[in-house]
């Protein structure tokens, strides 16, 4: 009998993309992949509670489940140059106690942006409501996340880009953290180490064969974008390198921390590289 392994995603365009080949069975033998949508905050609470084998989550809330899970390597979303936007309704002077509505409290948008605007007052709305907040003036500013950076009504405007906070607090070229994903400790290391690959080769396989899943995506209904939108995104966050994070990305990752621990979000640094699924076991263990 197969062991069934949940598996918890967004479901945002990039999220869908890459875990496509495991819904149609094109990877994997080993497993059973259940798998449920939810949005990014929901994620990030589910995680606390230690929920889902896998789980898509916001790389700012990876310190508070190291304990309980391990981060992968795989269907990680970075900003290179874009990402989360600030946006506001146009001819609006923000104060520095201004009203603002984001994804949720861990996510690292939210992380980053509590650096730059500690006195700004926060309410947490799922991504989907975030632009009709600030159009009915709800509050003064929201942060824009996923598809919803690619097109927003006309009367709003973009105060600050996230990324360019993030170069700010860095004062170096690394990629932004987006979203991550994380391993439930409590599984058995052999299969820890035949998931990851599993997820691996899905992402690989997703970003070698765009041509046949995107069109899929749109006759499905699986997504809220067109065409041409579709595959702008998927540029931006679901690419080659979504498939196993680099070095400068895992340096990336550590500033982040760093950065979280720096500004007390968190009350310890920890270090990526020993948070990983060790695959080297599985080498020492074939040698």
């Amino acid at each position: 009998m197969k062991k069934v392994v949940t598996i918890a995603h967004s479901p945002d365009a990039d999220d869908i993309f890459m875990y496509m080949a495991i819904h149609f069975g094109w990877i994997g033998n080993d497993f059973i992949y259940k798998n449920t949508a939810l949005d990014i905050q929901s994620l990030n609470e589910f995680a606390l509670k230690n929920e889902f084998d896998a789980t898509a989550i916001s790389f700012g809330l990876y310190p508070l489940i190291a304990k309980e899970y391990a981060l992968l390597r795989t269907a990680v979303s970075f900003g290179q140059g874009y990402g989360p936007k600030l946006i506001k309704k146009k001819d609006t002077q923000l104060k520095r106690n201004f009203k603002v509505a984001l994804s949720g409290a861990n996510t690292t948008n939210a992380l980053i942006f509590r650096m730059k605007y500690p006195e700004a007052r926060i309410i947490y709305k799922n991504f989907l409501d975030i632009e009709n907040t600030v159009l009915s003036g709800e509050v003064d500013a929201g942060v824009l996340i996923h598809e919803s950076i690619l097109d927003f009504d006309q009367n709003l405007c973009v105060e600050a880009e996230i990324w360019d906070i993030w170069m700010e607090l860095v004062k170096d070229d690394l990629p932004l953290p987006l979203g991550g994903m994380a391993l439930r400790r409590s599984l058995p290391l052999s299969d820890a180490i035949k998931i990851e690959k599993d997820l691996t080769n899905a992402v690989k396989i997703a970003d070698s064969n765009r041509q046949v899943i995107a069109p899929m995506l749109l006759e499905r209904n699986l997504i809220r974008v067109d065409e041409k939108k579709l595959d702008t995104y998927l540029n931006l966050y679901a690419n080659k390198n979504s498939i196993s994070m680099n070095e400068k990305q895992l340096y990336a990752v550590d500033t982040l921390f760093k950065l979280g621990y720096d500004y007390k979000f968190y009350d310890k640094i920890i270090n990526v590289n020993d948070y990983l699924i060790p695959s080297e076991y599985e080498q020492a263990r074939n040698s």
